[in-house]
């Protein structure tokens, strides 16, 4: 395989100077295990694990290697297995905070150059999950392409269309028809050689499908959606980096039924520029767009000119971003409380074995 085929550039080869010095070679991570993985490199794929001093140096899930990353390693007797020394720096990461309680990041996709956003024009469309889709989109670094599969089943294709642009200004939208094989070809551009795209969106909107129609082939297991509310089931179980004949590489995903946020306040403003423009143009810079006079928000909403759920899910996001920034600074002073309790643990044992001496 060629490096540069597989998404390889100055960018990485920059960071990997000092390791290629020392002999180690590199690969890219296609799947992820639980403690296994497997890596495209310029011999072929190999099988692989992560060394015991990797394990020690990390902070927490994060920084093990995820699908995309370009990884260091070192070949061992059989070059079909070899060990990860470290994880390049990456340059786009996409990641949510993982469903449930806990405040930790979980890193879906990284090294990607372009998303494509799928939504279904189903039942199950859903402009507001977009937004959402588009906030971690902009926040990760990728460039956002807006995929609305099944033009067949829509019956207001223009107005759902319409919807989309409101929300997502100058982002690319593309229509298609994957199971019928119709509008592929405006994905093309953005699969060229070394180019890699990730498929993101909910269980049922097609990702699988549009997978194994530019594959040329049935390598992802399709299942039909339920007839009453247009939702999928979840098909695709894990992450997997797939080669494409065009030459470019695609990531399919399995579908989310939590878009949990992780960071984005700039992306919040991204996202919802015309909401930000119009709160710039109230009266009082702290008004709260409710009853202060001059807020130009309350005008917009009761002129027609700004919809009532985009804002009202600006505020849910804004919420959720300023709860989940509370919760990160209480998990960095309680790591930092103890690390400084493991270096007082330390020196005292220090000082205990110097006096017994």
């Amino acid at each position: 395989m060629n490096l540069n085929a597989l998404g390889w550039s100055n960018f990485f080869a920059h960071s990997f100077e000092g390791y290629c010095q020392q002999g180690f070679r590199v690969g890219r991570v296609a799947i992820a295990h639980r403690n296994s993985y497997i890596l495209y490199t310029e011999w072929g794929e190999v099988s692989a694990e992560v060394t015991g001093n990797f394990r020690h140096r990390v902070t927490g899930a994060q920084d093990f290697p995820a699908v995309g990353d370009w990884v260091v390693i070192r070949t061992g007797e059989a070059e079909n297995w070899v060990t990860i020394h470290a994880v390049l720096p990456r340059k786009s990461k996409f990641s949510r905070k993982i469903a449930g309680g806990k405040t930790e990041e979980q890193v879906v996709a990284t090294n990607v150059d372009t998303i494509f956003l799928v939504s279904g024009l189903d039942q199950d469309f859903n402009p507001r999950r977009i937004e959402r889709y588009l906030l971690l989109t902009w926040e990760s670094g990728a460039n956002p392409v807006i995929v609305l599969n099944k033009v067949d089943l829509s019956d207001r294709l223009h107005e759902q269309i319409t919807a989309v642009e409101a929300i997502a200004p100058g982002v690319p939208i593309v229509t298609l028809s994957a199971a019928n094989r119709q509008g592929l070809d405006a994905l093309h551009p953005y699969l060229h050689s070394g180019q890699t795209v990730a498929l993101l969106g909910s269980s049922g909107v097609g990702k699988s499908t549009i997978t194994n129609q530019l594959k040329g082939e049935e390598i992802q297991v399709v299942q039909s959606v339920r007839q009453n509310d247009s939702r999928g089931r979840h098909t695709t179980t894990h992450r997997e980096l797939i080669l494409l004949p065009s030459g470019g590489l695609i990531m399919d995903t399995p579908g989310m039924r939590e878009i949990q946020v992780w960071s984005g306040a700039e992306s919040l403003q991204e996202t919802f520029a015309d909401i930000e423009a119009l709160a710039g143009a109230c009266r009082f810079r702290n008004c709260q767009h409710a009853n202060e006079p001059g807020c130009a928000i309350r005008q917009a909403l009761e002129e027609g000119t700004l919809d009532d759920s985009r804002f009202l899910n600006y505020q849910k996001l804004q919420r959720e971003l300023n709860h989940l920034a509370r919760q990160q600074d209480q998990r960095a002073n309680l790591a930092e409380k103890e690390r400084w309790k493991k270096i007082h643990k330390a020196l005292k044992s220090r000082n205990r074995d110097r006096d017994r001496w």
